[in-house]
């Protein structure tokens, strides 16, 4: 047994070949002793455990998956060190126990701790539990993030440590930072910045064969793959070196809500035209809900010049300086955006892991690369008087976006993309939502027409297994891994094969290995 340091991390180099020759009744007793005997048992929470089903519940954001109607994982492994990790992978791989890595608990599909195959043997691997530090080296402008930590810690943890300085990623506190990381990561300062993965600088991951690496021992064909490859494909990172941004002292913000009467279609008609190419210090998305939409802006200067530069460029909103907030980039962080308007101190808004989704949900999401025209927005505003309606948000790109080659990540949707829909419907736990999937089944389809063509492209990190589903083929991973990668896929698939050629981090929609 060798000792590896590295990135913080004191890790025990386990021998292969002492976990395989484990031998005891079954694959899922063997797997357990194993665990045992690696990793405190306080630790680590099997099925037998007393509070097994509330360590489970505790990320589960979609509340439709609280059911027992998929397979639940033999145990839940909450590591506090590097070598816990290793030891879960190598026990995982000695007896035919897959792992799924779960950090915030976000994804949509819930792919981070169950399986749609009942009969799929897995365990969950959970890094928010004790892997989510942040350690932010001011002079050089940096951080050391650990996957389990949330997007709402480690923008607390930055501002804390200096004011003047930031990090682009998404808009909600609970986010955990290894999935969003892993699927590119949007957000309000994508077009001046551009996405989380676009500023990782290094990263520590366990790869299959249990080895810890950094950057360099990982390779750059590796390292290119888990910045936008999606996570839960390549192996488990436990932490992102990031390069932080510059911020001024005071922000803007605003929230302006057009109803239809208040000519609302017009305006998000224009909106798509101006939106994405605005300067890149200012960013408005949308939220359609009901007959009214609702725009939200995050502007990185003072309220008087963005007053002017919204006169000049988007008059048809009609914003004034009453609609202007001046504050500080942590509390636009925390009020606007990550909160929703729910009240609390920034420290409430960002650090609690228990805020968020506390309803069933379906999502899914486009790419639209031409403008849609004014008729069809008044056809799409119509859905949202029927029964089930959730709502859409628009995220523009443009600015920072598009002046990156869609190889430079895998994340594929750069230039001459507008902006990203995500699509929610939504629903109370215990209701069969029926109404809800339907609605958001029909505006889909209806929406085929207006969004981005062979292939229509989705975006990973809004996991959708409506567009397609590994069947144990390669060929099978086509079907929907072009939709999020576009021409990245095949060399995601590559990297597969180079890394991970047995596909032991596999699940519904992860990256096989090409032949």
């Amino acid at each position: 047994m060798g000792i590896l340091r590295l990135g913080g991390y004191l890790a025990l180099a386990f021998s292969v070949s002492f976990f395989f020759s484990c031998s005891v009744a079954s694959p899922a007793d063997g797997f357990l002793r194993c665990l045992s005997a690696k990793i405190p048992s306080e630790l680590l929470y099997t099925q037998s455990s007393t509070n097994f089903t509330d360590v489970l519940a505790s990320s589960i954001r979609n509340t439709k998956f609280l059911t027992n109607a998929t397979a639940r994982p033999l145990c839940i492994v909450t590591p506090s060190d590097a070598s816990h990790v290793q030891a879960a992978v190598l026990c995982g791989r000695g007896h035919g126990v897959r792992l799924r890595v779960r950090s915030g608990g976000h994804d949509y599909e819930g792919l981070s701790y169950r399986s749609v195959r009942p009969s799929e043997v897995l365990a969950v691997v959970d890094l928010g539990a004790n892997l989510r530090a942040v350690r932010v080296n001011r002079l050089e402008s940096t951080a050391w993030v650990d996957s389990g930590a949330t997007i709402g810690e480690l923008y607390y943890a930055i501002a804390k440590n200096d004011s003047r300085l930031a990090f682009p990623a998404g808009e909600c506190a609970t986010i955990g930072v290894g999935g969003h990381f892993s699927g590119g990561a949007i957000g309000m300062m994508m077009r001046k910045h551009g996405l989380s993965a676009d500023k990782v600088l290094d990263a520590t991951l366990v790869d299959a064969d249990g080895r810890l690496l950094d950057r360099a021992g990982m390779g750059e064909d590796l390292f290119w793959a888990i910045r936008g490859g999606g996570g839960g494909n390549f192996g488990i990172v436990l932490s992102w070196k990031v390069q932080l941004v510059q911020v001024p002292p005071t922000v803007a913000v605003f929230n302006i809500a057009k109803t239809v009467d208040e000519d609302a279609v017009d305006i998000l008609t224009r909106w798509q035209h101006v939106a994405p190419s605005l300067p890149s210090d200012l960013t408005i998305r949308v939220i359609v809900q009901g007959q009214q939409a609702l725009f939200q802006a995050l502007y990185l200067g003072a309220c008087g010049s963005l007053v002017a530069t919204m006169g000049d460029q988007f008059p048809e909103l009609r914003m004034t300086r009453a609609d202007c907030q001046p504050m500080t980039w942590l509390q636009s962080a925390a009020t606007p955006f990550i909160s929703f308007g729910r009240n609390g101190t920034l420290e409430e808004a960002l650090l609690s892991r228990t805020a968020g989704q506390s309803s069933a949900g379906k999502i899914k999401s486009d790419y639209v690369r031409r403008a849609i025209p004014k008729a069809a927005w008044e056809e799409i505003f119509s859905w949202f008087t029927k029964d089930g309606a959730g709502f859409m948000m628009l995220e523009p790109h443009g600015g920072f976006m598009g002046s990156v080659p869609a190889a430079a990540t895998p994340y594929p949707h750069r230039h001459g993309v507008l902006y990203v829909i995500q699509y929610i419907a939504f629903w109370q736990q215990g209701g069969d939502g029926t109404a809800a999937t339907t609605w958001i089944g029909g505006l889909y389809d209806l929406m085929e027409q207006h969004v981005s063509k062979n292939p229509r492209r989705a975006y990973v990190n809004f996991r959708d297994l409506d567009i397609g589903q590994n069947d144990g083929t390669p060929e099978s991973g086509e079907v929907w891994g072009e939709r999020y990668f576009v021409g990245n896929y095949r060399r995601l698939a590559a990297v597969k094969a180079a890394v991970d050629p047995s596909d032991y981090f596999s699940n519904e929609q992860s990256i096989p290995p090409s032949r």
